[in-house]
């Protein structure tokens, strides 16, 4: 599991088609080869470790029942679920309980989740989402992402450009303002477009209330219950953060795409930063603090952090389009452009991957699985038998009020003819699969259709804040080397003419009698856009009168997709006003007991720490280091498994007992990368950095017989720590709460 970046770059800017078939699940892009449409299952690991699936004990739409958590334990801290806690773990929590938990968390960057772990501004949260900016970082003779990073002292933790965390300081219950600027006003459409007004106008308010701090706050308006429930969410944003320790590339990814949602697992996929305020480290109380027993099995475990999405309110109808039109050209696009990476890379020594594309090759891997995975559970047909159940018992309840939701008895067949509907316009609406991901889609027609849509806004009487917005979305924008842009566009050109067909007037066009190599290959060599500077240059001036070799194409594609996006867009509309209705239907049984979907958002995740049995193996609820190196040696001469040279000389000095991987019952998602695990004192006991292939239906439909959070046990952190690093300065911060200073000083305090 990965962050949720390009999700929120695709959404943000680009309407319909590009949400509908990014089908972003929480990170980047993948391969050449066109896979079928059910794709073959991921390759297994070698000795007794592999990942079978559960054999499913329904068939394809089966009768089923409505489970309790169906719909997850990701509780908003506007509704914590306090009995539930006390007669499931007997643990009471209260309010200044639910602030610690909530202040010690933190959003990290644009996709992932962290905590504040000392007094000192120190900040953990997963390898995995620290290394673009460990890459940023690194010097041209240096390696960082490949041989970790320690500072010494707080002189030596370097600053990151662009990268800041956001803490939420407090939480308003805006619900009777929001839906007062609704009553009187008929019909769904206006009374939800009323909402948004007064949402949008709650926001600039407390905006404007910020005064001289509005570069520090923010606030966020997010609608709970549409229609019903909205919360008023206010973030002290941190700027000045900076890198203090990062292990090597191979423990923070021991097992590589191999072990991507895997149990067993192997890896310290953990960093810390540090945040710094007015030139010095931030000086905080809102920090967790670390039992280094770690947590026992069967032991109650919290995860707070930001889940990004999940679809666990959506209908029989709408999955079987996920399954049958929506997944199988992501998976085909993600497949075909992760083959082109890896010929790339395998045509280059990793020290000259200056382009950084070997972490966009990790993300699309990471990408493609989690997809895989979704799609394996929407063909088992488990979930969607659940959500068939869940639909009857919605109807009948329909059925029996005589209040004014009795009119929504046609929801699931309005839903069923808009899928219908969608279908149509899916065949060209494929031509955009993943046009935006920037993992694995060319960043020269990435930067082509910023150029447009920016020309266009502009033409139109845009606002300068949605200009704003789209111009720095667009220059952020990284450069990619020129041989791999040519192999990039050369296959999404051939996806148009797949698409749409050869004799597709847009496609004819589009070559013109040429093939696509050479157009792609006319296109990089030609255009200002291989270049960021040269691209900043053009959209300050006007990109469509530039007479840039891109312009006819983007002209060509951007008409196509503003076409197709206007057949789409009514339809979404009338959906979103569905399902929101299906919401409020949902609040009226069920009441607060259901949580909302994920929406990146911080939510409070109770579980268990639990192994299990797939199949009739046991996974066990923890690894070790033991098992780490017995691995690294039954497979040693693999890449994905070799270990850095300084961990095989030090074998002796690790403790090999102690735990490295553990496994709990919390119910997690894409973004919760960097959460805390914390025992019911809110004492960090571990570092959530994935789910198991068996938690991947969860998108859908929650269980925790076999789903499962995959964490770094703490006790592991600290062993690396001690033994590997010498880090006495933070063991001693860490365990101390109160020392902050050099190697040298921590050496002699000792």
């Amino acid at each position: 599991m990965t962050n949720i970046r390009q999700k929120t770059f695709l959404t943000r800017r680009f309407p319909i088609i590009l949400v509908l078939f990014a089908v972003s699940a929480c990170s980047p892009p993948r391969q050449v080869v066109r896979v079928s449409a059910r794709p073959e299952a991921p390759p297994k690991r070698q000795e007794d470790v592999s990942q079978e699936m559960p054999t499913p004990e329904a068939s394809p739409y089966a009768d089923a029942t409505v489970g309790r958590f169906d719909d997850g334990r990701m509780w908003t801290f506007e509704n914590p679920p306090i009995d539930w806690i006390k007669s499931e773990y007997g643990i009471t929590i209260d309010e200044a309980w639910l602030t610690k938990a909530r202040r010690g968390a933190l959003k990290f960057g644009e996709g992932c989740s962290a905590s504040l772990i000392s007094p000192n501004g120190l900040v953990m949260t997963n390898h995995h989402c620290a290394r673009d900016w460990v890459s940023m970082i690194s010097g041209p003779d240096e390696e960082l992402l490949d041989n970790g990073f320690y500072a010494s002292d707080t002189t030596a933790e370097r600053k990151i450009r662009d990268l800041s965390v956001r803490q939420l300081i407090s939480i308003e219950d805006v619900s009777k303002e929001v839906t007062g600027a609704a009553k009187g006003v008929k019909g769904e459409g206006p009374r939800s477009e009323a909402r948004q007004k007064r949402m949008d106008s709650i926001q600039r308010r407390m905006t404007e209330r910020f005064g001289s701090e509005a570069t520090e706050r923010e606030a966020e308006l997010v609608e709970r219950v549409p229609g019903q429930i909205y919360s008023a969410l206010t973030f002290r944003t941190y700027n000045d953060v900076r890198l203090v320790w990062v292990p090597e590339l191979q423990l923070g990814q021991f097992g590589g795409e191999t072990d991507n949602f895997t149990y067993p697992r192997h890896t310290l996929d953990v960093a810390f930063f540090r945040i710094w305020e007015d030139g010095a480290p931030l000086q905080t109380s809102d920090f967790f603090t670390w039992d280094l027993t770690g947590a026992d099995p069967g032991e109650a475990v919290f995860v707070i952090g930001n889940p990004g999405s999940t679809k666990r309110l959506v209908t029989v109808s709408q999955l079987e389009f996920l399954r049958d039109t929506q997944l199988p050209p992501a998976l085909e696009i993600l497949a075909d452009r992760t083959n082109v990476l890896e010929l790339f890379l395998g045509g280059i020594i990793s020290e000259t991957d200056s382009f950084d594309v070997r972490n966009d090759l990790m993300s699309a891997r990471n990408m493609q699985k989690a997809l895989e995975g979704q799609y394996r559970a929407l063909l088992d047909g488990t979930v969607i038998s659940k959500t068939q159940a869940w639909e009857r018992s919605v109807e009948a309840f329909l059925d029996s009020t005589d209040t004014e939701m009795a009119e929504f008895k046609s929801i699931f067949r309005d839903l069923t003819l808009i899928q219908q509907s969608k279908r149509i316009s899916a065949r060209r609406a494929a031509a955009f699969t993943q046009f935006m991901n920037p993992s694995i889609s060319s960043h020269i027609l990435a930067r082509a259709m910023y150029g447009y849509v920016y020309a266009l806004s502009k033409q139109r009487g845009a606002p300068p804040e949605v200009l704003k917005d789209i111009f720095d979305d667009g220059v952020k924008i990284e450069d990619w080397p020129p041989e791999l842009e040519k192999a990039i566009i050369a296959h999404r050109l051939r996806d148009f003419e797949t698409a749409l067909g050869a004799e597709d007037p847009t496609v004819r066009r589009m070559f013109a009698g040429i093939s696509a190599e050479a157009l792609a290959d006319s296109i990089v060599t030609y255009t200002a856009l291989g270049d960021s500077t040269g691209f900043r240059d053009i959209l300050e001036v006007n990109y469509l009168a530039s007479k840039d070799v891109t312009v006819d194409l983007v002209n060509m594609i951007g008409s196509l997709y503003f076409t197709v996006d206007a057949e789409l867009q009514q339809l979404r509309e009338r959906e979103d006003q569905l399902l929101k209705r299906l919401a409020q239907i949902r609040f009226e049984i069920d009441g607060n007991a259901a949580p909302p979907d994920a929406d990146f958002s911080l939510r409070l995740m109770d579980g268990r720490v639990a192994g299990y049995a797939v199949n009739g193996k046991k996974r066990p609820a923890y690894t070790t280091f033991g098992s780490m190196y017995q691995l690294a040696d039954s497979l040693y001469g693999q890449e994905e498994w070799d270990l850095p040279q300084r961990w095989v000389e030090a074998r002796d000095q690790i403790d090999q007992a102690v735990p490295l991987n553990l496994v709990s019952t919390n119910d997690i998602a894409g973004g919760n990368s960097g959460s805390p695990l914390l025992d019911a004192q809110l004492r960090i006991v571990g570092l959530v950095l994935d789910g198991n292939l068996e938690s991947l239906q969860n998108e859908y439909v929650f269980e925790d017989t076999f789903g499962r959070t995959i964490s770094v046990d703490v006790r592991a952190i600290i062993e690396a720590l001690e033994s590997l690093e010498d880090a006495d300065r933070l063991i001693l911060e860490i365990l101390d709460r109160r020392f902050l200073g050099s190697e040298e000083e921590a050496d002699a305090l000792r």
